[in-house]
């Protein structure tokens, strides 16, 4: 640690590691230090400066790999935590393959019973979809939003208000507040309202 003689304070300087702000003057290799004698010496103090810029130069070179290992680093975590993040994703979607498979396999005898385990099925995806963050979105009977909302057709109606939602062609969905899919809809289209 080195101490500023200006202002008396403290300061951490990792001599090997670290460049001396210019503020600090006494950590500033001094050309003159050593008396007289290197002043008069033009050869010694051109050997001094080709070792100040020698060393300069390592620690830039050291410093780059450090900060090139940091950001290799850095994208291996990111692209780990994405694969990490995906697969718990999916380990939450593979009991709905399980009940798919069971329910292909099966020996229903009515339409009934195929009716009911894939209502079942229905259910427990959207379970798994909101342990996920994923919501629909309301869109039926809603004003139109075209920020949550795809127009696909506008209806002439004066059953529905004017810029209304009349039904849901395919339902739209979102992960807490970023939009996954807009809602495909049919728009009512009534000047009267």
């Amino acid at each position: 640690m080195a101490t500023n003689k200006k202002n008396g304070e403290a300061t951490d300087l990792d001599i090997e590691h670290e460049l001396p702000s210019a503020e600090n003057e006494d950590a500033i290799p001094s050309r003159s230090r050593g008396g007289g004698a290197a002043m008069d010496d033009p050869e010694a103090e051109l050997e001094s400066l080709r070792a100040e810029r020698a060393s300069y130069l390592d620690r830039l070179a050291r410093l780059q790999a450090e900060f090139d290992n940091f950001r290799k680093r850095s994208m291996k975590e990111q692209q780990d935590f994405r694969d990490y993040a995906l697969a718990e994703a999916l380990k939450s979607l593979l009991p709905i393959l399980d009940s798919l498979d069971r329910a292909l396999n099966t020996n229903a005898t009515s339409v009934q019973e195929y009716l009911s385990g894939i209502e079942l099925i229905d259910k427990q995806f959207h379970d798994a979809l909101a342990r996920l963050g994923v919501e629909p979105i309301p869109a039926e009977g809603e004003l139109f939003d075209p920020n949550l909302h795809q127009a696909v057709q506008m209806v002439d109606t004066a059953d529905v208000a004017d810029n209304h939602v009349i039904d849901e062609l395919q339902r739209g969905y979102r992960i807490k507040d970023r939009l996954l899919r807009p809602a495909m809809v049919r728009v009512a289209s009534n000047p009267k309202h």
